[in-house]
């Protein structure tokens, strides 16, 4: 069984795994690790919920291995207007708005291209909630705990927005169960969830997600709502055979 330890009383990790890379050959293997480290919510009453689009390869691994439902939480970075991957902050699936005011301040932003850059990815978590939700009701967040994983944790602001709109949508305990993060990161998110898991930990003025897997692609949103719809329904059929056998 792989080994961890509390930092804190809110932070667990993987001592032997701090500070380097290259630790899992992909998110799949992430997803084990995590499960490994999560045993404890086994069969309980827990819900896992995915940060797409990379955060479902991991999350259908963890679900499937404690046996647990799995659904998503839809967030997106606000671009930065000259680039596809950094950020200045995040919104997400319940319209909730964070803005990181030292990028702001750091890359001159003025109003109309923090409002035009906050739309566009409104509009994009709009779009992804009715792709990888449709018209499902919300599941129920206040009677069970919610664990919420993704690939790993930069700057964290898509993972700050996620914990927002899930306080918001009446989840009272948090998880978080991520692969990799940033050392400074995991501080900032720890005063806003009940617990959380990170088996890479890293600091330093270099970091990449991706540093932590030995192989990296971007996770197509089509997909990963296939890995989604596929998971789901394998669920359904394994409780209708449970009800067969309790005929």
């Amino acid at each position: 069984m792989l080994m961890f330890i509390i930092m804190n009383s809110k932070l667990y990790d993987m001592p032997k795994l701090r500070q380097k890379i290259g630790v899992f050959r992909d998110r799949r293997h992430a997803g084990q690790v995590l499960a490994d480290m999560l045993h404890e919510w086994s069969s309980g009453k827990a819900i896992i919920l995915a940060v797409p689009s990379g955060g479902l390869p991991v999350a259908v691994e963890v679900a499937g291995a404690l046996k647990l439902p799995l659904d998503v939480a839809v967030v997106s970075k606000i671009l930065l207007p000259w680039t596809t991957e950094a950020g200045f902050g995040a919104v997400g699936f319940d319209g909730s708005v964070w803005i990181n005011q030292q990028y702001v301040d750091h890359y001159s932003l003025d109003q109309p291209t923090i409002k035009q850059q906050t739309q566009a990815a409104l509009n994009k978590v709009q779009r992804r909630v009715k792709l990888f939700r449709g018209d499902r009701p919300w599941p129920d967040l206040q009677n069970r705990p919610v664990i919420v994983v993704d690939d790993g944790i930069a700057a964290g602001s898509t993972l700050r927005v996620a914990i927002r709109a899930l306080r918001n949508s009446g989840a009272v305990e948090i998880i978080v169960a991520v692969p990799t993060a940033h050392e400074d990161s995991l501080v900032q998110i720890m005063n806003g969830v009940d617990a959380l898991y990170c088996a890479n930990i890293r600091s330093g003025s270099q970091f990449a997600v991706a540093a932590a897997y030995q192989h990296w692609d971007d996770v197509d949103e089509t997909d990963a709502d296939r890995m989604l719809t596929s998971f789901q329904n394998r669920l359904l059929v394994q409780e209708k055979n449970k009800r067969v056998m309790r005929r």
